[in-house]
């Protein structure tokens, strides 16, 4: 990685390789002499068809046999159309090679642009010398060679000329070379050959940078949209060092293979560096790859979208960038021109003010991102997505940095809210001996976890599991967790804690020895950053020999000091401390022993040294440490550390002597305010951006009602706690001013013949098309509303039916049926005989169906049928007054017989009806009036009303708030209108009413990772995945009564999901090695693996009752996927997905949760298309999302009725129920059965 970012930084000048700069007499010969065609001189001109003997290649496309010759630097795939003559919206909708694309003039005769087919040996050969020496492990031998060269041409001076580009002319030339199986563009820049780098723009009316760029130009599935894209310059720096720089060895020259199975979805560019004699470390696995871009991926929003990379100071988290829609065609492994993997991001209009490359970095460890940049020096223009979003980018003339806003600290890199409480979590492992034992204790898998409060410096750390063997004599290492209370240390003025230094990225390596007892320990942390959660992550080493501790010790540290010495990215620092060990006490007396240990540490991180401006950084600042508390907990083996810190000057004394209030956390100012020191003791509490008050007490600021027009025209402003969020009006977007315009149309879509309406499915509405793109949409007979979302009329009330009969309502209709006794039609029913059931048979022969009035005969048994026939579940003998239970056939159940007196709980002998909901695919139902998505972000749970299937995105607000919580997973109970949540922060599982109330926890006990919750809304039961326990328990809906269905064969179990009308259970399992899907029975019986090909990460789960659709979101495929879990190989598949984290569906559309754009996004499956997203004002992680419905599903299963029977839990099956005790229950008086 190092030799790539060498190369990468080194300047231009010095890249000048063997031989120069390119001169013009190294470009393709050109001019009358050598049957060129001349284009017309003039402005925007376009030439006639030039006719191809062989086939060119282009993106996916092999059948191109002409092209097209602009003025304005292109090479167009097909004629462009008249209003795309100039320079405008970039991509173009035709294809296009652009070797430097800007408005140019020939008028006058002022330059001449060249064109012609080459098919001449020494063209070819040349042709093949410039590929081999940028691909040169590929066998290219071109049949045909497109030259075409602009000379000496001018750029479009506008209505007012620009004295500084008078007498400026650029020569350039583009080479299109092919074979029978791909084709490769050769860009020549030759010395001097550009004088200048914009040129005016008619559309935008000022100068404009140039572009090099590929374009695929618009592509065609069931509608046209652009497709892929590559821009590799347009930045006025990229653009001038485009003739002293070089992706293929020479200077000047640029390679690219642009037709082949390898560029369906992506241009390649060449990789060679430029030889300038440096040496290399060749074993560096780091390679750059192009962007590719496709607008019709590219959803509005509020917000541009901003990528991950690695910059010159190292590897930093920020925000991510949308994953590929469409999966690059790579070559095979060994070819090493696989350094150009396609990577779609989303689309900037021309002019971009920034230029589209990101920089290598691992994303989410499924995918790989890339760059390609003619710049050698990196600027804020082509990295600011380097910097934090709440950060602003500097350029210096070494290259750039970043750095905090106000109200926010950190490196710039990374930045968190001032005083806002920070996590930190991650493992620990080790192999220690203790005392004199020769037997090292070892420990794997450790989990370490940190809270802090930033006020007042204070960290908590707790080291779980740690064996008792060694949790004692680990007691003095508060420091292992105190590099924590370092990172977030008050900071006294003018000193930085290890955050603003380091962003939370660094090595720590601290060696401790114990004076007088034999050995050393050496601790090994690395902090590599924020993880998906919000959180830093760190991994902590232990290896070495610590003296033994008595068991049940206490021991105390008292107060201390460390200098920290600061060099360039390395601190060191060195001391020598005390701690006393208090043994439990013995015959009624106690010894305590002081002893001293050394401690040397080192850390290492990457800064930024572009800004030589920057105050330097004391070369020793001093950490104070107090109020050191140490403590095992040998029942839960675990082993905290509390401390308090802050960094400042060196002085003598006491820490806390003559401190401020702010550096030693006595300050009283509200969580929502930043603590100003002032001289000696004095202080001031101000609060936080978007809050307002004393500093004592903060209250949050409304924008929106203070500034209606903040937003400006066209907008909706939203109002959250410390900002707001504008969001433009539908018909408008963003403008790249921040402005919203108007979205135009140019083309009108019947949206009704198209099937992309909102309607309500053809069963409840139509689409009525009014011309232009106008439709109306209106309910059909039998139902009500607005044609968007249509309620079925309950004909039945009042009964249309005969008095005699049944009258039964069904979508938009109902039916009649006569009653038992009678026989018709439900309109007209008349007393007559009708078929008797097995129950009225047996009756019948029993009492005599001649004689019914005939005494019954003393202790016989007669059956009782309900009015239906059917046999009573619960039969008693009137003689003996003994109750059982029967089936359907009237059999009784073996064990149910009562005594005298005794009722046995019995189910139906009739299973209750499944209802199917109308027979049409998942993509046409509705959600229904009232519904609402839930999701959670972190600490808090937003609710998002849907109309329709469109969310309502004004109207979304907050439904929790529970800042100390990290909530994971959602469900929702329908019944009472409550949602409940997993959190792994505590961790636990709570729930709260949408009604209002306070929120409540149920479960906190046995649990690790609580992440996938589902709710069982007709059984009553709960159901959740834990990923640390590796186990799926079920409970009742207020936590009572846990059982634990699964404890094997799971490895890192997220999403769940229920069918509760038939008793279904489905989970994913995202194990790397072997994801899986599976399903069981609600009561763990009949477990099988339901999917397991061609998954990665399968993450969320949802399960359509209506239409028995089972769908997934897979954040290793980048997929939406859906099946009938009846028909397991029939899959459905979304292509596409960037890292989807959670989903719910009901009705036409999924909705997910994206970790890469941190938003909730709807797709629509009947057309396989994104088609809305919504991106919340705080801009963190989005976990589970669920469907609140206004109404529950139709449908009962065997446990809907008095729980079944069942004296505890009861979990339904397909056609039945189990009835199971919990778990833990001795002496509870619980039957199991089935």
């Amino acid at each position: 990685m190092l030799a790539a970012w060498t190369r990468a930084l080194l300047p231009p000048l010095l890249l000048a390789g063997l031989g120069g700069c390119l001169s013009r007499r190294e470009l393709f010969p050109f001019g009358p002499g050598r049957g060129d065609r001349e284009l017309e001189a003039g402005d925007d001109r376009v030439s006639p068809a030039l006719k191809l003997s062989w086939g060119l290649r282009f993106y996916d496309r092999s059948d191109i046999d002409s092209v097209y010759v602009t003025t304005n630097g292109i090479i167009a795939m097909s004629e462009p159309p008249a209003e795309e003559f100039h320079p405008g919206l970039f991509p173009p909708t035709f294809g296009a090679a652009a070797p430097f694309l800007a408005d140019l003039d020939t008028t006058d005769g002022v330059g001449k642009i060249y064109y012609r087919e080459d098919l001449s040996p020494s063209v070819t050969r040349l042709a093949a010398e410039h590929v081999q020496r940028g691909f040169p492990d590929i066998a290219f031998q071109p049949r045909s060679v497109v030259v075409v060269t602009w000379e000496s041409v001018a750029p479009y001076q506008g209505p007012s000329r620009d004295p500084a580009q008078e007498g400026k002319r650029n020569t350039f030339q583009a080479a299109l070379a092919s074979s029978e199986s791909s084709s490769y563009a050769i860009f020549l820049y030759p010395e001097d050959g550009l004088q200048f780098y914009t040129a005016y723009s008619k559309k935008d009316e000022n100068q404009v940078p140039a572009v090099v760029a590929f374009s695929q130009g618009l592509v065609e599935f069931t509608w046209k949209s652009d497709g892929a894209y590559n821009i590799f310059a347009n930045d006025r720096e990229s653009i001038e060092n485009l003739a002293r720089s070089s992706n293929s060895g020479q200077q000047g020259v640029w390679v690219f293979e642009t037709g082949s199975p390898a560029t369906a979805s992506g241009v390649v560019p060449a990789d060679v560096h430029l030889d300038d004699g440096a040496e290399y470390d060749d074993d560096e696995d780091d390679y750059d790859l192009v962007t590719t871009v496709g607008p019709e991926d590219v959803g509005a929003t509020s917000r541009p979208h901003e990528a991950p990379g690695r910059g010159d100071v190292g590897r930093h988290h920020g925000p991510s960038v949308p994953s590929p829609r469409q999966a690059a065609t790579e070559r095979p492994p060994e070819a090493p021109v696989e350094r150009a993997r396609s990577f779609q991001l989303p689309a900037e209009r021309f002019p971009q003010p920034h230029p589209q490359v990101i920089d290598v970095d691992e994303v989410e460890e499924t995918e790989v991102v890339f760059s390609y940049n003619t710049d050698a020096r990196q600027t804020c223009a082509n990295s600011r997505h380097q910097c934090s979003v709440y950060a602003e980018c500097r350029d210096y003339p070494t290259g750039f940095c970043c750095s905090c806003v106000a109200g926010y600290t950190g490196n710039g890199r990374q930045c968190v809210t001032e005083g806002s409480p920070q996590r930190v979590n991650g493992k620990v492992r080790g192999r220690v001996l203790v005392g004199s034992s020769q037997t090292p204790v070892v420990f794997e898998n450790t989990d370490l976890h940190s809270y802090v409060v930033m006020n007042h410096g204070r960290s908590y750390t707790a080291i779980s599991t740690i064996p008792e063997t060694l949790g004692y004599s680990l007691l003095p290492l508060a420091p292992v967790g105190g590099i924590v209370g370092w990172m977030f240390a008050v900071e006294q003025d003018g000193f930085k804690n290890g955050f603003s230094l380091t962003g939370g990225e660094f090595t720590r390596q601290a060696e401790v020895t114990f004076v007088g007892h034999p050995g050393k320990l050496v601790i090994k942390q690395q902090f590599s950053g924020i993880d998906e959660h919000g959180h830093l992550t760190i991994d902590t080493e232990l290896e070495g020999r610590v003296p033994q501790i008595p068991f049940g010790s206490s021991v105390h540290i008292e107060p201390y000091t460390e200098l920290y010495h600061y060099s360039h990215s390395v601190i060191t620092s060195s001391s020598t401390r005390e701690y006393t060990v208090t043994e439990p006490e013995r015959d009624g007396a106690t010894a305590a022993h002081t002893y001293t240990y050394q401690w040397r540490q080192t850390i290492t991180f990457q800064e930024c040294v572009h800004d030589t401006s920057r105050p330097a950084l004391p070369s020793t600042q001093q950490l104070s440490v107090d109020s050191v508390f140490v403590l095992y907990n040998q029942e839960e083996r675990i082993l905290r550390y509390a401390l308090s810190n802050s960094i400042g000057p060196v002085r003598e004394g006491s820490p806390d002597a003559l401190q401020n209030p702010c550096y030693i956390g006595s300050h009283g100012c509200d969580t929502n305010a930043v603590c100003r020191p002032g001289s000696g003791t004095q202080f001031s509490c101000e609060c936080s951006i978007g809050f307002r008050g004393d500093g004592r007490t903060c209250a949050d600021i409304d924008e929106c009602v203070e500034q209606p027009s903040v937003c400006g025209s066209h907008a909706h402003c939203n109002n959250h706690p410390g900002t707001f969020r504008c969001e433009c009006v539908e018909g408008y977007r963003f403008s790249d001013e921040g402005t919203c315009v108007a979205v135009v149309d140019q083309r009108p879509i019947d949206y009704c013949s198209s099937g992309l309406h909102d309607c309500d499915i053809p069963q409840r509405a139509r689409c009525v098309y009014t011309g232009g793109s106008s439709y109306t949409c209106a309910c059909l007979p039998g139902f009500s509303g607005d044609g968007r979302a249509c309620q079925d009329v309950n004909e039945c009330q009042p009964s249309r039916c005969h008095p005699e009969a049944f009258c039964y309502n069904t979508p938009g209709s109902f039916t009649c049926q006569c009653k038992p006794g009678y026989q018709g039609d439900g309109f007209r029913c008349v007393p007559g005989e009708v078929e008797k059931t097995r129950c009225q048979h047996e009756r019948e022969h029993i009492l005599g169906a001649a004689d019914p009035q005939r005494p019954r005969p003393p202790g016989l048994f007669v059956p009782e049928c309900d009015e239906l026939g059917n046999y009573v579940p619960t039969q008693c003998h009137g003689s003996t007054g003994q109750c059982w239970c029967v089936d359907r056939d009237g059999r009784e159940l073996e064990g149910t017989r009562t005594r005298p007196g005794v009722t046995p709980p019995c189910l139906s002998t009739v299973a209750p009806p499944i209802h199917q909901g109308p027979a049409v695919p998942t993509a046409v139902l509705p959600l229904p009036p009232g519904t609402h998505l839930l999701f959670a972000q972190t600490g808090k749970i937003e609710r998002l009303p849907l109309e329709g299937s469109s969310m309502r995105k004004t109207e979304a607000k907050a439904l929790l708030h529970a800042p100390d919580k990290v909530i994971v997973g959602l469900a929702f109970d329908c019944v009472d209108k409550m949602v409940y949540w997993t959190d792994i922060g505590e961790p636990s599982i709570g729930r709260a009413s949408l009604l209002g109330g306070e929120p409540m926890t149920i479960i906190r006990q046995d649990l690790g990772s609580p992440e996938g919750i589902a709710l069982d809304h007709l059984g009553r039961n709960i159901f959740w995945t834990d990923s640390h326990q590796d186990r799926i328990e079920v409970a009742k809906l207020d936590g009572s009564q846990r059982r634990v269905l699964f404890e094997s064969d799971l490895v890192n179990p997220r999403g769940i999901v229920t069918d509760s009308v038939r008793g279904n259970l489905y989970w994913t399992d995202w194990n790397r090695d072997s994801p899986k899907i599976e399903t069981s029975y609600m009561d763990g019986t009949n477990r099988r693996v339901l999917v397991k090909e061609d998954l990665g990460l399968p993450n969320g789960l949802t399960f359509d009752a209506y239409t028995s659709q089972l769908c997934w979101v897979d954040a290793g495929t980048h997929r939406a996927e859906c099946l009938n879990p009846q028909q397991p190989s029939q899959r459905r598949v979304l292509e596409g997905l960037q890292y989807p984290f959670a989903v719910t569906s009901y009705g036409k559309n999924l909705y997910y949760t994206d970790w890469k754009t941190n938003s909730v996004i709807a797709v629509d499956l009947a057309i396989s298309k994104e088609m809305d997203d919504y991106h919340p004002h705080k801009q963190t992680r989005l976990y589970g999302i669920t469907t609140a419905l206004s109404q529950c599903p139709r449908g009962h299963n065997y446990c809907s009725v008095n729980n079944g029977g069942c004296t505890h839990l009861c979990l339904a099956t397909p056609g039945s129920r189990t009835c199971r005790c919990p778990d833990n229950t001795l002496g509870v008086d619980c039957i199991e059965r089935k």
